[in-house]
């Protein structure tokens, strides 16, 4: 699979390098924290949000509005499943990773999606990129086998449990409808059959399974 970076034109269409923050007390803070051997994630940290970067995204990258600052961190090098929020994710990387990521543009009208149109893009150590609401986007994957360390930066709430049940089907019956897709608060997730997700989530990415 073509790895192009996010400092390439093509990356535009997806997100942005934020140039206007100094990230480097987050990226500091998010090299103590966990490095497993598989993937783990955890929305809000203590650690991290006492940093003066959160200041400075709630202030200016948000527009003021409560935000939370978490980790994915592990070793990955699997696209497994494609999700999407309602809003711009900030993702800072402490270690390389790559991000294999996609447009909603390109998601069927039965909410099915072909991974022949994911794009992969390296992100350098110590770069903060913005992930457009309009991205697809999952874990992070790691460079050449390492693991890899990345800040997540979303609206506060983001991914916590849902509290009512969702629709699996349309008004009218027919299936499937977007709210089969929701598995956290402003969370919509993507499945492939080969990702190992939790029974119920919704599969509709069809083809190859991307691996790096």
């Amino acid at each position: 699979m073509k790895i192009l970076s996010v400092n390439d034109a093509e990356f535009r269409k997806y997100g942005r390098v934020v140039t206007n923050v100094d990230f480097a007390p987050l990226v500091e803070a998010l090299k103590k924290t966990e490095l497993p051997e598989g993937v783990v994630y955890e929305p809000s940290v203590a650690s991290l949000e006492a940093t003066p970067v959160m200041k400075a995204l709630t202030e200016t990258t948000y527009g003021e509005m409560p935000i939370q600052i978490g980790y994915c961190n592990g070793h990955n090098k699997k696209l497994n499943a494609l999700e999407y929020h309602r809003d711009s994710e900030i993702n800072v990387a402490a270690t390389d990773a790559i991000l294999m990521l996609g447009l909603m543009a390109d998601v069927e009208p039965d909410f099915t999606y072909d991974t022949s149109n994911v794009k992969a893009f390296f992100v350098p150590a110590g770069t903060a990129v913005e992930v457009f609401a309009t991205t697809l986007h999952y874990a992070p994957c790691g460079v050449d086998g390492a693991g890899f360390q990345v800040g997540i930066v979303l609206p506060k709430g983001t991914n916590y449990p849902l509290k009512t049940a969702h629709a699996k089907v349309n008004a009218d019956g027919t299936a499937p409808s977007e709210d089969a897709l929701i598995t956290a608060v402003n969370k919509w997730l993507i499945g492939h059959a080969e990702g190992g997700l939790d029974a119920g989530s919704f599969i509709g990415l069809k083809g190859e399974n991307c691996t790096l």
